[in-house]
């Protein structure tokens, strides 16, 4: 089922979420909902603050950006209870945009590399050091898990240029492709 997307303005998206057991009543319903409606509104992550609930798990699926790196082609992961352990001193900048804020889309300095530590779905431990755009998505979306939107890593300047958009998506006023809520 295609879930609505909570969008910037709503509680959801500024509590750190909570951590995940197995005995999650519907988690496995929850992840096949995400993923349909990660596909439905064609993003590459999706956090579950950002679909009302507010529990540490993201999904994500790089291949929208397979032809900058091949290896995205078949980054799909669900992640569950990440922690990100280690974080290069290298960084790097690009153009991000968020589903939980339609329509604004600025360049974010992130580190270029991460080693995290995840449950998959199947409550698995795992453990990747990933680059690049896959180390970009995964740290987008485990921002969310700690109640960040990426708007609040831009310069003071490019904030304030952006918050006329972010205050029209707080009052309902953004349109997107896809089913939004405000909560």
């Amino acid at each position: 089922m295609v879930l609505s997307i909570y969008v910037y303005g709503s509680a959801v998206l500024k509590k750190k979420a909570l951590p995940v057991t197995k005995d999650y009543e519907g988690l496995q319903q929850l992840i096949a909902d995400m993923k349909e409606t990660l596909a439905n509104a064609e993003g590459v992550g999706l956090a579950a603050p950002q679909v009302g609930h507010s529990i540490r798990l993201f999904i994500v699926d790089g291949a929208p950006f397979k032809k900058n790196e091949a290896a995205l082609a078949t980054f799909q992961r669900v992640m569950i209870n990440p922690e990100i352990t280690e974080y290069s001193e290298e960084t790097g900048s690009f153009n991000e945009g968020c589903l939980s804020v339609p329509d604004i889309h600025e360049d974010v300095v992130r580190p270029t590399k991460v080693r995290i530590r995840y449950l998959d779905e199947r409550f698995d431990a795992q453990e990747e050091y990933l680059s690049g755009i896959a180390a970009r998505i995964v740290q987008h979306e485990f921002d969310h898990l700690e109640g960040n939107i990426f708007t609040e890593k831009l310069s003071p300047i490019r904030r304030k240029l952006v918050s006329g958009k972010l205050k029209n998506i707080a009052r309902g006023k953004a349109s997107a492709a896809y089913k939004t809520r405000i909560a």
